[in-house]
């Protein structure tokens, strides 16, 4: 039996559908975050339902595909956070350049701050930023700036906290969140520490708690 191979014509049509699937997931993805509905993605590209599916048969397919590039803006603001002379102010920059990139892109923001969607390569992106991050917190602590009783598994609380301030001031105060901000992080330089309780969350109770968030079960 013979099988037919696709024809040169119908590989072009299926990436031209892909490339077509990609920029519109992307606009959707930055403007509504990662939950933006199938067919809408679909009817904004221009096709089919049955063809998204057939590109991307799950939703971390097209997260993936479509997040790869903030992905990698993202571990590159905390390398170049690391490299900062001082740690505090590598520290802090990391979190406003992170929150900087969440309010360009909800997409992405979903994907770090929920600890969830995508696949191999939002996987691999968490992998590649947990450490980095750890290190920011590291040096900070070491330093004598940060409070000592700061853990890396904080900084998804205060992502939460600031990009709810973005998400209900975006369109009358745009930038009012670096306030909120500034207020929170000098509450974490030593000299202002008092003690708190309880002890951080761990990654696996950031994991539920991100699915909580987002209105899944644990």
């Amino acid at each position: 039996m013979t099988v037919a191979r696709p024809t040169t014509s119908a590989r072009s049509d299926a990436r031209r559908n892909r490339g077509r699937l990609v920029v519109a997931a992307r606009e959707l993805f930055e403007s509504a975050g990662v939950d933006v509905p199938a067919r809408e993605v679909a009817r904004q590209a221009g096709v089919g339902i049955g063809t998204l599916y057939r590109h991307f048969p799950t939703r971390d397919d097209l997260v993936d595909a479509v997040l790869e590039g903030a992905f990698e803006e993202l571990i590159a603001v905390a390398e170049q956070a690391l490299a900062a002379e001082d740690p505090w102010e590598g520290f802090t920059s990391f979190i406003e350049e992170a929150l900087v990139l969440h309010a360009r892109n909800r997409g992405l923001k979903d994907v770090v701050e929920l600890q969830a969607h995508g696949l191999r390569r939002a996987r691999a992106m968490r992998r590649r930023l947990r450490p980095l991050v750890a290190e920011l917190v590291a040096r900070a602590q070491e330093d004598g700036s940060l409070r000592p009783d700061f853990a890396p598994q904080d900084i998804p609380l205060l992502f939460w906290a600031s990009d709810r301030v973005i998400e209900l001031a975006g369109e009358v105060a745009p930038e009012i969140w670096r306030r909120q901000l500034g207020f929170v992080l000098d509450g974490l330089r030593t000299s202002a520490a008092t003690p708190v309780a309880p002890v951080p969350l761990t990654y696996e109770q950031l994991r539920l708690v991100g699915r909580n968030k987002r209105g899944g079960t644990a």
